[in-house]
């Protein structure tokens, strides 16, 4: 590990998220929150806290006096949003390439070394976290807030995906190697480049997402078969 030490909300919701999108939590399944609390050592707050984290990124919803139960997920909505994430991602590389200052660009440099000590030590989960960092420094380099701000909700949204989408067999390493030509036109002032690039960078996540939409699909079947 690099340095990031996740919190316990944190890890709860990872291993709910690894849970939900592997098929082990099926949709409509109940989630406990004692029993979650008990299995991870933690108390009511971080269960509390992960489960809103969950339902921001759409992967539990809440019924009033029921509980919290594991979201159905949706496909179509899920690849939009991957193309909309794209565009937003590619405009702020635009605007980051004309805009970024000095400091802004050390910032984005070492965010990027810090990508590579997490893919060096093969911690797939540590570099997506760094990977969060880099993509910031480009946000606050558009010197465009409101692009930011939708940038980031999204990607919150989409986070669960983007980090499962690194456990994927040299997708780290591929990763790395488009941060390096995504700081290359940032640090030439080349905004067409940046835009290119960053829009690429989360396609190719949005086209391997392929794989994931096989497996939800299996495993909605056996629950349409019982409903």
């Amino acid at each position: 590990m690099t340095g990031t030490k996740l919190s316990n909300a944190q890890r709860l919701r990872d291993s709910l998220e690894d849970d939900i999108i592997n098929g082990r939590r099926l949709p409509g399944e109940r989630l406990d929150p004692e029993a979650l609390g008990r299995e991870f050592e933690v108390s009511r707050t971080p269960v509390r806290e992960a489960f809103q984290q969950l339902v921001a990124s759409g992967l539990v919803t809440v019924s009033p006096k029921k509980g919290t139960f594991v979201a159905k997920v949706g496909i179509d909505q899920l690849i939009e949003m991957f193309e909309v994430m794209a565009e937003l991602e590619g405009m702020c590389g635009r605007l980051a390439a004309r805009r970024i200052t000095e400091d802004e660009l050390t910032a984005l440099r070492e965010a990027h070394q810090r990508c590579e000590a997490a893919a060096l030590a093969g911690d797939s989960d540590e570099y997506y976290y760094e990977n969060e960092g880099f993509h910031d420094c480009i946000y606050t380099a558009s010197h465009n807030a409101f692009l930011a701000s939708e940038a980031r909700q999204l990607k919150q949204r989409l986070k669960p995906y983007r980090r499962l989408q690194l456990q994927v067999r040299q997708r780290v390493n591929s990763s790395l190697r488009e941060h390096e030509t995504i700081v290359e036109a940032i640090e030439q002032g080349d905004s067409v480049a940046a835009q290119q690039a960053l829009s690429d960078h989360v396609l190719i996540q949005g086209e391997r997402f392929s794989d994931f939409v096989s497996s939800v699909r299996r495993m909605e079947a056996p629950l349409e078969k019982t409903g």
